[in-house]
């Protein structure tokens, strides 16, 4: 009985953290009027019920910003929340997505009332793929995507410097993580909104990946970082950073990777040896490092495979 009642107990304290479905999001302030939420450095799981991202809004004179929306209604519902509390009064004007992995797009619900915006690109994306991405959340997280549905951004977003609600912003297009990835740059504060191009203190996820796009994505980001007055920068995943160490561990990890199935095709290893090739030392404690290495095998190796082949039969 003692046994039993250990049992339960215990699955109570797994189950408790997910019943009131409360993420326990918190806006920090990380530079004048911009604020941003944190999320864990793990995968999709049932108790985290998706609070795995990064989404943040600056708080202009006239109204607010908001930069992604989390991967659920009631994500979204709950950023918005905390957005009324602290830009009191002021309304909404203008919600950015990202790209259109459902992470970053499926709190948009909770915005619909407001103007949104993303590259045309991320539009089609979302537009094609949403419904099976938040299927795919609702098998990984269960009932915290309750009411969820997708909303897809209706205005299409073009790089280059824009005022809106009397704050300057500089939207900068590139891709590499996606097909179109669109990082923020707030002129006021110097804070960069990077999107899933950084991540920080974790593996980069690569379904959608061109790593030599993105590495030169990554040239540019670091450019912007050297040629204003950077300040801040919020990647996509992991910790807020006022400098750009973020940006050359996620080059580190990518360019890695890259020669990682390189070599491995060239020395025709097949893909279960290439899976059981160990990390190297830098990344070996990095969160999710296995697991997204792993993933990355079966999204990139294929395609080395294929280059190998073809630089072999020009000898």
């Amino acid at each position: 009985m003692k046994r039993l009642l250990f049992v339960a107990l215990l699955a109570f304290s797994v189950a408790a953290p997910a019943a009131d479905f409360d993420y326990g999001l918190v806006a920090r302030k990380v530079a004048k009027d911009v604020y941003a939420f944190v999320g864990r450095t793990e995968d999709f799981t049932m108790a985290n019920g998706g609070n795995i991202v990064n989404s943040g809004f600056i708080v202009a004179p006239k109204g607010v910003v908001v930069i992604d929306t989390g991967s659920s209604l009631r994500y979204g519902q709950q950023m918005r929340s905390a957005i009324a509390a602290i830009a009191v009064g002021k309304p909404i004007v203008l919600t950015i997505n990202t790209h259109h992995h459902p992470d970053h797009f499926l709190g948009n619900q909770a915005f619909a009332d407001a103007p949104f915006g993303a590259l045309p690109e991320t539009r089609q994306g979302i537009a094609a793929d949403g419904n099976a991405f938040a299927e795919n959340l609702f098998r990984l997280t269960g009932d915290w995507m309750k009411g969820t549905e997708v909303v897809a951004p209706t205005q299409s977003l073009i790089a280059g410097t824009i005022e809106i609600a009397g704050r300057k912003l500089r939207l900068i297009a590139l891709g590499g993580h996606t097909g179109a990835d669109l990082a923020v740059y707030d002129e006021t504060t110097g804070s960069l909104f990077a999107g899933d191009l950084v991540f920080n203190g974790r593996a980069p996820t690569t379904p959608h990946a061109d790593v030599a796009t993105w590495l030169a994505a990554l040239e540019k980001l670091e450019a912007v970082t050297r040629e204003t007055g950077f300040a801040t920068l919020v990647p996509g995943h992991g910790e807020i950073s006022h400098d750009a160490a973020p940006i050359r561990q996620t080059r580190a990890w990518l360019m890695w990777l890259q020669n990682s199935m390189r070599e491995s095709a060239r020395a025709g290893l097949d893909m279960n040896e290439v899976l059981a090739r160990p990390l190297p030392p830098e990344f070996a404690d990095l969160p999710v490092a296995a697991s997204e290495y792993r993933r990355s095998v079966g999204h990139l190796f294929p395609a080395a495979e294929q280059e190998a082949l073809g630089n072999a039969t020009l000898h």
